[in-house]
């Protein structure tokens, strides 16, 4: 009976413990503790019937579908701490029973959609100290109506799915401290009714919009659930927007201002409500009138200061509200952008800015210039009409048009880049409103516009081609008569004009060349004069040394140790051979002639060593002239 006993045993469910950790079987719960175990993944071995299983503390890196499969009776699962960096879709679909899941301390960047689906009956999420920075809209879809405990603090959101957080009527605890969230949307805890705790700390929130879930706290005993609230450490911009939260004087944490300058650091419960004020708008600058062609683009710019930053919006001509299209752009800085303007966007449009203190308007002036259209023909009543000016200004000047009664329009001053144009007033007959002037080249058939203002009678083109023969026409412009007319285009007059050719690159080298040449001819003469001034003062110190008094060497004498002085012998006198006469610097008491400065040196020199010691004896110094005599002789 034993081995049938046995198989009973087997069949009945009963499986092994994973061998890394501990199971522990009380009463009819079965709780499988996995902590601390050096796991790189889920024990694939679990038993399906655990109900408590703790992962903590592991280095596991991914979850799937396989890891908890069948395991319907769990109820509390510990994935704490971990390097959890991905949740396969549907990793926790079996998971039916499931209560608490901790995935605290991971590294989860982002949460999609089905990354959560599964346990429909979940009360308690705890997501802290990961780096999400994403949480798809529908994340929490499958248990909005049970959660009750949900922590994400401590990661790196700006934006979290607040339509499932605001379906949440069970939820008691919300954590988003120490994220990077900068604003809520109004109403987004309107329907918490059981939210007991809301923890904002360590955000960058300037100002929260009214709810009616901050006033619970005042009334604690009138409230089903009184609320605690937390929103100290954020940048709080303490003006208008802010009163209605000052007004409930609620005992929370001393939240401290950021903004204006005048409250900063002061705590936000003691501030006087009259000091939460706001400054209503200003329109700083804006574009008071635009002129553009049709079929151009069209910017229309508005800047407005205040406090709270003004919300910017446009009315266009005909007072309807200028909004998003595939033609106009509004942006929230005030600039309307118009893609391509037609003659239904003239007009007047309206810049209005708005905070809560007030509001103020700017207008706008949109002229849209019709290009011409049609042929050269006269309209009703003899005034000419809209004319297409050709790319050639030939046919023109030929005499098509009415040019005897247009003034000349001359081009003058042409150089290789630009050209002065200039035209006569014209006949008073009509008004112009602008001149405009239109031209191209043989190297560019694109025909060029030029917008001149009707008081100016010349223009300088410039940014011309070198050498390129031009065309140009002058049109006057004048204003429509009617709502529904176009504006009226009246020839002036065409000219044609060539550019210079480009400048020959040699030109430039030759000026270079010359001013090198220039260059080294200043610089010759300045050290020519150095030399010459040079050469002036060993001239001058030459003639100076003439001056000396002569340095006479006689009676030499040897130094004895006590005997007889020896008598000199006498040495014949040596002639010396005839040389060429120079001009003596220096005497050295020879009679005769006159000797180089390198012999008269050498013979000093050879007296001189016909003493023992080199003792130089003067003898029968003359008058004052024996001083001088020695201090030559030191010189020497």
């Amino acid at each position: 009976m034993a081995p049938p006993l046995l198989l009973l045993l087997l069949a009945s469910g009963a499986a092994a413990c994973p061998l890394p950790c501990i199971c522990q079987n009380l009463s009819e719960s079965l709780s499988t503790l996995c902590a601390h175990r050096g796991l790189l993944f889920v024990p694939p071995n679990v038993d399906r019937r655990t109900v408590e299983l703790r992962l903590a503390d592991n280095f596991i890196q991914a979850l799937g579908p396989p890891d908890f499969r069948n395991m319907t009776g769990l109820v509390d699962l510990t994935l704490s701490r971990n390097a959890i960096t991905r949740i396969g879709a549907r990793a926790f679909g079996d998971l039916e029973s499931l209560r608490s899941l901790h995935l605290d301390g991971n590294r989860l960047a982002e949460l999609g959609a089905g990354s959560l689906r599964g346990p429909a009956n979940l009360q308690h999420l705890i997501l802290s100290g990961n780096q999400l920075g994403r949480i798809a809209p529908g994340a929490f879809d499958d248990f909005l109506g049970s959660l009750e405990d949900l922590d994400l603090s401590y990661n790196n959101l700006r934006q979290v799915p607040w339509a499932g957080i605001g379906s949440m009527p069970a939820l008691h605890t919300l954590n988003l401290d120490h994220n990077l969230i900068d604003a809520l949307p109004p109403g987004a805890f309107a329907q918490l009714s059981q939210l007991s705790r809301l923890d904002l700390t360590s955000n960058r929130l300037a100002t929260l919009a009214p709810d009616p879930l901050f006033s619970r706290g005042r009334h604690a005993e009138a409230s089903p659930a009184p609320l605690v609230l937390s929103f100290s450490g954020n940048p709080l911009h303490c003006n208008c927007e802010l009163l209605w939260l000052r007004r409930l004087a609620r005992p929370d944490d001393l939240e401290t201002c950021a903004s204006p300058p005048g409250l900063a650091g002061r705590y936000f419960w003691t501030v006087p409500e009259g000091e939460f004020s706001c400054e209503p708008p200003l329109i700083a600058r804006h574009t008071q009138r635009l002129w553009v062609l049709e079929g151009q683009r069209a910017t229309l710019r508005c800047r407005a200061l205040g406090d709270p930053a003004p919300t910017m919006h446009w009315v266009g001509p005909d007072d309807r509200l200028v909004g998003n299209s595939s033609r106009a752009r509004a942006f929230p800085n005030g600039t309307l952008e118009i893609g391509v303007t037609g003659s239904g966007d003239a007009g007047a449009y309206t810049c209005i800015a708005t905070n809560p203190a007030g509001e103020a308007t700017a207008r706008v002036e949109l002229r849209v210039l019709a290009l011409p259209h049609g042929g050269n023909g006269s309209t009703e009543g003899g005034r000419p009409g809209p004319s297409d000016i050709a790319a050639s200004a030939r046919t023109a000047a030929e005499g098509e048009g009415t040019p005897e009664s247009e003034p000349a329009v001359q081009v003058t001053e042409v150089t290789a880049t630009s050209g002065l144009v200039s035209w006569g007033p014209g006949r008073p007959a009509d008004p112009v409103w602008m001149f405009q002037l239109q031209y191209n080249s043989s190297e560019d058939e694109t025909l060029i516009y030029r917008i001149v203002p009707a008081s100016s009678h010349h223009f300088l083109l410039k940014h011309l081609v070198p050498g390129a023969d031009y065309d140009l026409c002058l049109l006057a412009l004048s204003p429509a008569t009617g709502p529904s007319d176009l504006t009226a285009t009246r020839l002036l007059g065409c000219a044609h004009f060539s550019t210079l050719p480009a400048t020959p690159l040699c030109h430039a080298l030759q000026a270079h060349v010359l001013g090198g040449t220039l260059t080294v001819a200043v610089g010759g003469v300045l050290v020519a004069a150095l030399l010459v001034f040079t050469v002036a003062l060993l001239v001058r110190g030459r003639g100076a040394g003439n001056g000396r008094l002569p340095l006479k060497l006689s009676h030499v004498q040897s130094q004895t140790n006590g005997g007889p002085s020896p008598t000199p012998k006498a040495h014949p006198p040596r002639s010396p051979p005839p040389r060429p006469q120079r001009s003596c610097s220096l005497d050295l008491g020879d009679s005769g002639g006159c000797y180089g400065y390198a012999r008269r040196l050498g013979g000093a020199w050879a007296r001189r060593s016909h003493s023992v010691h080199g003792g130089l004896l003067g003898a029968g110094c003359r008058g004052a002239g024996g001083s001088a005599e020695r201090l030559e002789e030191s010189v020497v």
